[in-house]
């Protein structure tokens, strides 16, 4: 995806996420224990205040010189105070070139990093209110787009998971071992993820596994994401692997 359809994302997600029921706020969310769909809102209404301060205080600046952003308010008007943090956001994203410097937590980045993980961050967190309210007797959550999926795949594997285990960190079970997601509704979402001794690596394309995990790419990114259980995709050869894989990934 482009930034400028990450920036779409964002604004499509944001606002489906907005529009959450204010009677369904203390409504649990099943696959996050302990959260309601108003700690969902608060949560990432506060993610949007400290990336847009982290943007507008330049290239130059430590990831950590906004400080910690104000909280959003408890009960209904956390609503209104989270279209607000998305609306600045975006404001301050579309005032720079996608590609002007910016701090992140991996390293000298840039705006369009930002766009990125904002996207995919309000997409998963989208998830996560919309099955709340899909447990006290709402809707189905919309779904993500396949595309958008994908690239949310892609991100978690290449930025998300080569950072939550390093090299120390990986798992003996999953050592010299690989594992090859499809996802199945969209071109060009395949990945095979080697664990070895430099960490994860990651490699787009069709290759033979020691596992392989099939399915939508929205499955695919929910599952990795430990939304939704593995036993709802396709799994081909060693499923333990993939099982220490999902368990391991703690992100």
């Amino acid at each position: 995806m482009t930034p400028d359809q990450h920036l779409e994302m964002l604004r499509t997600e944001g606002l489906r996420l907005a529009a959450m029921p204010v009677e369904a706020l203390d409504a649990h969310v099943p696959t996050v224990p302990g959260w309601t769909l108003e700690r969902v809102v608060r949560h990432t209404g506060r993610v949007h205040r400290w990336v847009r301060a982290t943007l507008a205080a330049g290239p130059g600046a430590d990831l950590d010189g906004a400080g910690q952003p104000e909280s959003l308010p408890r009960g209904p008007d956390c609503l209104t105070a989270y279209r607000e943090a998305l609306e600045q956001l975006l404001a301050e994203i579309t005032a720079h070139d996608f590609d002007r410097g910016a701090p992140t937590f991996a390293g000298p980045g840039t705006v369009g990093f930002w766009a990125r993980r904002q996207a995919h961050e309000v997409a998963v967190h989208r998830i996560d209110a919309a099955d709340a309210v899909h447990a006290v007797g709402g809707p189905a959550p919309a779904a993500i787009s396949a595309e958008s999926a994908a690239d949310g795949v892609d991100e978690w594997a290449r930025l998300m998971l080569v950072r939550a285990l390093p090299a120390d960190r990986i798992p003996a079970e999953l050592h010299g071992r690989t594992v090859h997601l499809h996802g199945t509704d969209t071109d060009d979402a395949e990945w095979l993820l080697r664990f070895g001794p430099e960490g994860v690596t990651v490699e787009a394309g069709h290759a033979k596994g020691d596992v392989a995990v099939r399915g939508t790419a929205q499955e695919l990114l929910l599952t990795m994401w430990r939304r939704r259980p593995l036993a709802a995709l396709e799994v081909f050869g060693d499923a333990s692997v993939a099982q220490r894989l999902v368990d391991a990934a703690r992100i």
